[in-house]
């Protein structure tokens, strides 16, 4: 059955789209190779926590949403969205397997006329010196000519309810300027604003800078942890004033390290026949290096703190709130808490966990006792690592209860326990 169109990779980018289109009125397919997400969708169950809800998935469903596995489906549409996952490989650079996954079962079924779209966070150039080639060679088709293709990278921030796909700015980045305007006139249907940049390049740098931004200024603020910890300074005291300052200054928060789906990127060496070579990001690179620490200095300031309360890490109970990468939501990606947790585990420690959205959670493919009585477990805890704050923690009680409360958020009263 024909649709207007499919998203292709049903995670955490391409759920929250194809709600998007549906709420929209647009008949939508959803593809994915994997058979799972069709599973669980087609049960009425979200295939990716922190995306969409169990209510959200079946009134997609009751709207005409339509999960498959069957790649023909692509063949049969107007526009095609890839929202194919690039996870960062074992030397750190973006892994596009996916993606070149995706564009050959497209390239196959490809028609003219289409618009193609890419949604995945891609280093400059992925579309030109990637996409582009897979399509044409696969199709037999020519960009820009036969068929549109754009950049338009996510801008999600999974399980904000403020800030959506509706009312976030969506930019577009076209191979020609009727490439451009295809896309925008498939994305005015779904968002507020579109903001035409001047080509795929510049909108997936556009991302690159995104990102690298977060991660940058929180690198700062971690090292300000650190060292305002070593000289007896309250860095949250530090932040509260600062932040009042009205130009020149924008508010970021330390913590046991960076996780979520917004990895940083450094474009130098990941071009992909580039014309032009790629210079290292230097200010990336250390970033990353920064935050990257910051869950061993959780760990180090865990022992200090055991130390001086007369206890070893070596059979220390210790329980760990919060072990998602963001507040009130589901989604462990990259979350320290795996890291802190297995290192403890290494020196001995018995570790246990609560998270009001977590019920199961392992670490090194080992389950990890859950704390049925919040209160209770850090009451008999030696220590209790506030690693994220979810709202339902009352953390004014929970520093009454606990023996040994380390807050690496700053979210508990000042005075009420150890800060980061």
């Amino acid at each position: 059955m024909p649709a207007d169109l499919a998203v292709i990779g049903l995670g955490h980018l391409g759920l929250p789209l194809a709600q998007a289109a549906v709420t929209a009125g647009i008949d939508t397919v959803g593809y994915d190779p994997d058979p799972r997400p069709y599973t669980e969708l087609r049960a009425g169950r979200t295939p990716v926590e922190g995306t969409l809800t169990a209510s959200e998935v079946r009134r997609m469903l009751s709207g005409g949403f339509r999960p498959t596995t069957d790649a023909a489906e692509l063949g049969r549409v107007r526009t095609a969205v890839i929202c194919s996952p690039t996870p960062l490989g074992p030397d750190r650079a973006l892994d596009l397997t996916a993606l070149g996954e995706a564009a050959r079962a497209l390239a196959a079924r490809l028609r003219p006329h289409t618009t193609v779209l890419l949604e995945s966070a891609v280093p400059p150039g992925t579309t030109e010196d990637f996409l582009c080639p897979l399509l044409e060679e696969g199709s037999g088709l020519v960009a820009g000519r036969d068929f549109h293709l754009a950049c338009s990278p996510s801008r999600l921030d999974p399980g904000n309810r403020t800030h959506t796909l509706v009312n976030t700015p969506k930019v577009i980045g076209g191979l020609t300027s009727a490439c451009t305007e295809s896309a925008a006139a498939f994305y005015g249907r779904l968002t507020d604003k579109v903001v035409r940049a001047r080509g795929p390049r510049e909108a997936e740098m556009t991302k690159v800078l995104e990102t690298n931004f977060r991660h940058v200024n929180i690198a700062l603020v971690n090292e300000m942890a650190v060292l305002c910890h070593d000289l007896g300074v309250d860095l949250w005291d530090v932040i509260r004033c600062a932040e009042t300052k009205p130009f020149g200054f924008q508010p970021f928060r330390p913590g046991p390290g960076v996780g979520g789906h917004g990895v940083p990127v450094d474009p130098g060496p990941l071009h992909h026949g580039a014309r032009t070579p790629g210079h290292p990001l230097r200010m990336v690179s250390l970033a990353q290096e920064i935050n990257d620490r910051m869950p061993r200095y959780v760990i180090q300031r865990c022992a200090t703190l055991l130390n001086e309360h007369g206890k070893s890490v070596r059979g220390a109970r210790v329980l760990l709130l919060g072990v998602t990468y963001k507040p009130d939501s589901a989604d462990q990606e990259a979350a320290p808490a795996q890291e802190i947790a297995a290192r403890l585990m290494d020196m001995g420690a018995q570790i246990g966990y609560h998270d009001p959205h977590v019920l199961d959670w392992r670490v090194r493919e080992r389950p990890v006792p859950r704390a049925d009585s919040l209160y209770e477990a850090a009451a008999a805890a030696d220590l209790t690592v506030l690693l994220q704050h979810h709202r339902t923690y009352d953390l004014q009680g929970l520093a009454v209860k606990a023996q040994l409360l380390l807050d690496t958020r700053g979210a508990t009263p000042a005075g009420a326990a150890h800060r980061l």
